[in-house]
């Protein structure tokens, strides 16, 4: 998408103008253009100086925004300068404060003295002309300081694209000019010596009026201009955070440079309390960083050797020598601020109904205008009256209200996902996930942590757990199996140390072999091991549990003799089961898809309690399972590898998460910087609290204009007395923009995290029974006497988040715990023995 600058533009009628003129050129696909940026985005083969003739034609001027140097200046101060930074504001204020100092002197003469009988020099007592000369000279000098109108206004008429401004200039204008002939009738009068006619073109003096006019409309414009400047306030805000300059290596010594300079591959060092310049790796130190700035995150970030670092977090303890691997507009801070600006400059689906009513709005306003004077003269009003309700109905009407109703709110609604760690890429996106009804989540990397864990481990009768550890970590930290690594991981956990093997061979698909001071060890799978030791029927029945949870046991023996087993799995995120039931209680279906086995799906799908499991896909098979799944509603996919790209690009709504590839957050829709999937219902609220937000802002910008119109042209007048001034309607006019702008801003108010305000239901897509999957564990229990006992151990139990039920018998002495997210042997064991009474196993 090519981006432009376009000035000129004053209301909803030049964007809509803009565009139409735009999207006639040929080679043009599609035309976006933003009032709330004064920004276009094209999309098509056109070329830059054909889109730019096409906007001059409409009466405007298009500047050309090198997308390349826009983002590279991303880190300096003029792109924040050239885009962003509210020069309209001073420039009004200006105005206003020239414009009403006049018109505090004209008040004071057209009303103060004329109605109130303040004391007047006196020459001008009595002097009827000379008043009307004098407040003829000082409208006119606000008009003068107000030209912009006149100028904007009257051009766009005469390219037949009549905007706001030429409502206001017809209003003011039209006032000006009644007032001018009045009072050169009232000079004629004067010259006849008839003082009834003298007194009465007096009364139809309306310069304060056409001055009054221009000045509140200004008012208006300031306050709109200083609310839109706010709603930009966290693209400003991530622009100040890009650092300015690196201090990087040069043989061996330390060099400060310009952020710009840095090239990919340099060394560059970061003490505590610095900025990170750019995307790197860390090389050497080991430190904490906020990564706030990108994440919304507040905990800082431990970081080592081998871990990434990004542009413009802050390292806040130690001292970290990295290397560049993303500098300029590939830094993922350049990457965000690019996606929000591109997001602002394109326009959401809701956003067409205003544009086709702002397209016809400004001439119907005309013709309404026009219909209300020469109603009124046919009805034998005089020409004043009847042009005080014609005027009335030019500067109450607003289109600037219709205009802005969608980009403040999408602004403002961008803003808070990026300060938040959630990035919308358009405005589309921004609409239309609140409006999803089926969420389909890939379980490796997004459910789960993607890296296999040790969670259980049992041993034989004659070997202690750190002896079962020692022959394990000896064995497998020969292996790169990323199996093998949870072993070797949890070994170095609990401290234990690896003896060195010999005769080291791996057997694919089945386990490892070696021999430690002559005894040969192995371990494997429950087949291999089987094939070289005996298997209890004890052993394979706790095997058969722990396979049916989602886990892969691993079998150990030495010499022939089992030591234990050691079970490993890919365990789900903490937030993952959270996630999920808020996703739920928002009325969305959960589904699972993933390539595992059914087995292993199905337990993973009761941890985190989804609606439905899909297992056993291929990349193009995930593609077909959303394709299904839209058969029922409109689908987000949220994934994180390349094989789901297919996915996401194919699903309503592609939601990446940012820890991901880049193949995966380049076919998303939405990106989440954060790698939670707490993020994806926090997503899906933000856009369900834009809409409505926009909901409410179309409606009082319409409801604005279907009472304001009529009441200003008189329509009430014999039925209940009701007649509007036309400066009373400029007033109106004034204020409907900046409540329009100031709604969106109320937004920032909301907590978009806090789940008190989404829709609860009953899940009703439940497909994963109970009883197909079973997560339970047996607790052993000694000290229990009676059924008082039972029911102390069975309260304390079912207390703990994720236990649904538990069964407990003094008799046998056991608990049996049914699990709805897994829990710990420790958590269970701390329960019960807080109570006083002795854990000897859990299985």
């Amino acid at each position: 998408m090519k981006q432009y600058n376009v000035t000129g533009m004053s209301c909803a009628a030049c964007s809509s103008r803009v565009e139409k003129a735009v999207s006639k050129v040929p080679g043009v696909e599609s035309c976006s253009v933003s009032l709330l940026t004064n920004s276009m985005g094209v999309e098509g083969t056109a070329s830059p100086d054909e889109i730019i003739s096409a906007v001059e034609r409409a009466g405007y001027e298009a500047a050309e925004k090198g997308s390349s140097d826009a983002i590279n200046d991303a880190t300096a101060d003029s792109y924040e300068n050239n885009m962003l930074k509210d020069t309209e504001t001073p420039a009004l204020k200006k105005r206003l404060i020239a414009s009403v100092s006049v018109l505090a002197v004209l008040m004071y003469f057209s009303m103060g003295a004329m109605m109130w009988g303040w004391p007047l020099p006196g020459f001008l007592e009595g002097n009827h002309e000379a008043m009307g000369i004098l407040q003829l000279i000082l409208s006119a000098v606000i008009m003068v300081i107000n030209q912009k109108f006149f100028i904007s206004g009257f051009k766009s008429l005469w390219h037949r694209s009549p905007n706001m401004d030429t409502l206001v200039a017809l209003g003011s204008g039209a006032a000006f000019v009644y007032s001018t002939y009045a009072l050169f009738a009232m000079t004629g009068a004067q010259i006849d010596a008839d003082m009834d006619s003298v007194m009465k073109y007096m009364h139809e003096f309306y310069f304060e009026s056409a001055a009054m006019i221009l000045a509140l409309i200004t008012v208006g414009k300031m306050l709109e201009a200083r609310s839109k400047g706010k709603t930009t306030d966290a693209l400003k805000g991530l622009m100040k955070l890009a650092p300015k300059s690196a201090v990087i290596l040069k043989d061996g010594i330390e060099m400060q440079v310009p952020v710009k300079q840095v090239k990919k591959g340099d060394i560059f060092v970061v003490r505590p309390g610095e900025n990170i310049p750019v995307d790197g790796v860390v090389k050497d130190g080991i430190s904490a960083v906020n990564e706030s700035a990108l994440t919304g995150e507040s905990i800082p970030v431990d970081k080592g050797p081998e871990d990434t670092v990004s542009a413009a977090t802050i390292n806040q303890s130690g001292f970290l020598k990295c290397e560049a691997t993303r500098v300029g507009e590939d830094t993922t801070l350049s990457q965000i601020i690019k996606m929000v600006s591109e997001a602002a400059a394109t326009k959401a689906p809701i956003a067409k109904v205003a544009d086709k009513v702002s397209g016809v709005f400004v001439p119907a306003v005309i013709a309404i205008a026009a219909v209300t004077v020469i109603g009124w003269l046919i009805a034998g009003q005089t020409i004043g009256f009847a042009l005080a309700r014609g005027i009335s109905v030019l500067v109450i009407s607003c289109p600037c209200a219709l205009g802005l109703a969608t980009p403040v709110a999408i602004m403002v609604g961008n803003g808070i996902g990026a300060k938040n760690g959630i990035l919308f890429k358009t405005a589309v996106s921004l609409e239309e996930t609140g409006k999803m009804q089926i969420v389909a989540l890939d379980k490796t990397g997004t459910i789960t942590k993607g890296e296999p864990r040790v969670t259980d481990i049992v041993v034989s009768s004659s070997v202690t757990e750190e002896s079962l550890l020692h022959y394990a970590y000896s064995l497998e930290i020969k292996s790169e199996h990323p199996l093998a690594k949870a072993v070797v991981e949890m070994a170095e956990e609990k401290g234990v140390k690896a003896e060195e093997v010999s005769e080291f061979k791996i057997m694919p698909g089945n386990g490892l072999s070696a021999r430690m001071n002559g005894a040969l060890i192995v371990g494997g799978s429950l087949s291999f091991a089987q094939s070289s030791m005996g298997v209890s029927v004890d052993l394979r029945n706790k095997a058969d549990r722990l396979a049916r949870e989602g886990k892969t046991p691993l079998f150990f023996g030495k010499d022939g003799d089992v030591l234990g087993m050691i079970a490993v799995a890919d365990v789900i995120k903490e937030d993952s089961h959270k996630a999920v039931k808020q996703l739920q209680n928002m009325g969305i279906k959960v589904v699972m898809i993933t390539g595992d086995n059914e087995q292993t799906a199905k337990a993973i799908g009761k941890q985190a309690g989804v609606d439905q499991v899909i297992a056993g896909v291929l990349p193009e098979g995930k593609e077909e399972a959303i394709r299904g799944l839209q058969e029922e509603g409109k689908t987000a996919m949220v994934g994180d590898g390349i094989n789901d790209a297919p996915a996401l690009t194919r699903a309503n709504m592609g939601i990446a998460i940012g820890a991901g590839t880049d193949v995966a957050i380049d076919a998303a829709d939405v990106v989440l910087m954060n790698s939670s999937l707490m993020d994806v219902p926090t997503a899906i609220r933000l856009s369900r609290l834009t809409l409505r937000n926009i909901h409410q802002n179309l409606f009082w910008a319409f409801i604005y204009n279907v009472i304001g119109i009529p009441l200003a042209a008189g329509v009430w007048i014999h039925l209940l007395g009701w007649q509007l001034n036309p400066m009373f309607a400029a007033a109106a006019m004034s204020l409907s923009s900046f409540c329009v702008v100031t709604n969106a801003l109320t937004l920032n108010l909301f907590n978009i995290r806090n789940t008190k305000h989404d829709h609860k239901r009953k899940n009703k897509h439940k497909q994963v029974k109970e009883e197909e999957i079973t997560m339970e564990k047996t607790i052993r229990i000694e000290g229990m006497m009676c059924q008082h006992c039972e029911a102390t151990v069975k309260k304390t139990l079912e207390e703990l988040d994720g236990v649904k039920s538990a069964q407990v018998s003094h008799e046998k002495g056991t608990a049996v715990v049914d699990m709805v997210s897994p829990l710990s042997d420790n958590v269970l064991k701390k329960a019960v023995e807080d109570k006083d009474y002795k854990v000897t196993s859990i299985e």
